[in-house]
């Protein structure tokens, strides 16, 4: 779905997080993030895929891994979502998609016959010089932190 791949560069982004701090692609600078985008937030496999990678958050700092979420939902409902499970990391509400488009990962989808346009969930791991490392677009939501790591 999306037209990024390994070895571009990833795009700038700007957006608020569950508290309506303003995050920004230049925070991370310098540093290595994995940015994974989801459907929509405490559905069963967005939780099972954020819990994933929260249960093993240690592992990832430990490689000098940053973590950040990013859905259509709203800065409460992710709120909810972050306070729920007591994410260590923040969570994008990018309801204008500016994030969600930048990255190519809106688009249609099928679900039970249904036809409608939405996220694709896909993972993006950036170096620290800004990079796409790895792009990860068949996600395995409970064991999302392998297939990272």
């Amino acid at each position: 779905m999306t037209h990024l791949k390994v070895g571009d560069k990833a795009p700038e982004f700007e957006a608020l997080d569950q508290s309506g701090n303003t995050i920004k692609s230049s925070d991370y600078n310098g540093k290595k993030l994995v940015l994974f985008f989801y459907p929509k937030a405490s559905t069963p496999g967005c939780t099972a895929e954020a819990c994933n990678l929260s249960d093993n958050y240690e592992r990832f700092t430990a490689k000098g891994y940053d973590i950040l979420g990013v859905s259509a939902d709203s800065q409460k409902r992710q709120s909810n979502f972050k306070d729920k499970y007591g994410f260590p990391y923040p969570l994008l509400a990018d309801e204008d998609k500016a994030v969600i488009n930048a990255f190519g990962v809106w688009g249609p989808k099928k679900f039970m016959g249904k036809e409608y346009d939405g996220i694709h969930r896909t993972t993006f791991v950036i170096n620290e010089e800004g990079i796409l490392e790895d792009v990860i677009t068949k996600v395995k939501t409970k064991d999302h932190t392998s297939q990272i790591l």
